[in-house]
């Protein structure tokens, strides 16, 4: 989610603000948050209000999958990850691709519905359509959050439930899913 994005992707103030929830709750649950950005020197940095702090590997790529060497690297160094969630733009290419390729390398993929959007709704339905057929989970930011916290006793419950208790946008992209 680079700046020059910003004025081609449909919602993306909306898909920002959701993406924000997903890292602080990835923070408070001590998840490792992998990060590309494409082509960085044409395209610009991942943008200012999404805090990347803490984040395990922030890299460059050119490549629309982000599945490469780096990131096969931190994977293999977290224990038992057997899951990945992912998030940003665009869904019907850099989304798709990685999802695709996760999938294939036996990882379940859970795609953010409200935290993944593209320059044209029909190639977002169709791509996440496409994926959801495929056997990866399309599905939305509080229900990943608390999928990951799975009960009211858990220890980090209450942070979760902070972040969530202000609705995720009601934006235009549930009408296009």
């Amino acid at each position: 989610m680079q700046e020059r994005f910003r004025p081609a992707i449909k919602y993306f103030g909306d898909i920002i603000s959701v993406s924000q929830r997903l890292l602080q709750g990835a923070r408070i649950l001590g998840i490792p948050v992998v990060v590309s950005e494409q082509y960085p020197k044409g395209l610009g940095s991942t943008v200012q209000e999404l805090d990347l702090t803490g984040a395990k590997l922030v890299f460059p790529k050119t490549k629309f999958s982000m599945v490469l060497p780096e990131v096969e690297a931190a994977l293999a160094e977290i224990p038992g990850v057997r899951s990945v969630v992912l998030f940003g733009v665009e869904t019907h290419v850099c989304i798709q691709q990685t999802a695709l390729d996760l999938i294939g390398r036996g990882f379940e993929v859970h795609i953010v519905a409200d935290a993944t959007s593209s320059r044209s709704m029909m190639d977002r339905m169709f791509a996440l359509e496409r994926l959801a057929r495929t056997g990866i989970i399309v599905t939305t930011s509080e229900s990943v959050l608390l999928q990951l916290v799975a009960d009211k006793e858990h220890p980090k419950f209450k942070e979760i439930q902070n972040i969530i208790k202000a609705s995720a946008p009601e934006s235009g992209l549930l009408s296009k899913v």
